[in-house]
């Protein structure tokens, strides 16, 4: 959770969203995403409650803000040097169950969240949001493809997300048991499906192509 410096007039903006974000999504369990949760946030860091709501002026921002918030508290969490020594596996487990410990707490305000995403005029939007999800914890497992295997690792990881989520706003189990054995057994899918996927690839590489064949016909090897 970022704290900021006593004398507050030197915050930026993106300072005082990043600290009242964690702050916001504590109270909006009892009152939603709106100005009440902001300004009990605002009063608890002793920043002026109109500055807050210029940083944060509504519920869209005030998610935005705190999912934002759970990818640097994720990142903290494991860092580079500590991702390395896991499997590719691992590490996207480690990095998903990050944001299940950070989020936990706050699976009421969650479900409002997620309740406001689901509106009509806010899908895109929620729909970018997830996609940054789902984008950040790849490139910190060490993702660098560019190619259609970005999107595809990212389209798939995003499904196995959002029903994590789902799964986790119902889970009364003891820390989060079985919502942790339900992210395990889609990771494994996750991986099976990569590993079929490169094989089939280089599969691929070798077979005859009808396109390869039509241009050595028009630009042959000399």
């Amino acid at each position: 959770m970022t704290d900021l410096a006593p004398d507050r007039s030197d915050a930026t903006l993106d300072e005082i969203r990043a600290a009242l974000a964690p702050r916001i999504a504590a109270n909006a369990a009892f009152d939603g995403w709106a100005a009440a949760a902001r300004d009990l946030a605002a009063d608890s860091l002793g920043v002026d409650r109109d500055v807050a709501a210029l940083a944060l002026p509504d519920a869209m921002a005030m998610i935005d803000a705190w999912f934002a918030a759970i990818d640097v508290a994720m990142l903290a969490v494991l860092p580079p040097e500590r991702l390395a020594a896991m499997k590719i596996r691992a590490r996207i487990a480690a990095l998903v169950e990050a944001r299940i410990d950070e989020i936990a707490p706050n699976r009421e305000s969650l479900r409002r969240a997620l309740a406001i995403l689901a509106l009509p005029q806010h899908v895109a939007h929620g729909a970018r949001l997830a996609w940054r999800t789902a984008d950040t914890i790849w490139r910190a497992a060490g993702d660098t493809a560019t190619d259609y295997n970005h999107y595809t690792k990212r389209t798939i990881l995003l499904a196995v997300y959002a029903a994590t989520m789902t799964m986790l706003l119902d889970d009364e189990s003891e820390g989060q048991a079985e919502t942790r054995a339900f992210l395990a057994r889609r990771i494994d899918g996750i991986m099976r499906f990569e590993k079929a996927k490169a094989g089939f690839l280089r599969r691929a590489a070798h077979r005859p192509s009808l396109s390869r064949f039509v241009g050595r016909l028009r630009y042959p090897v000399v």
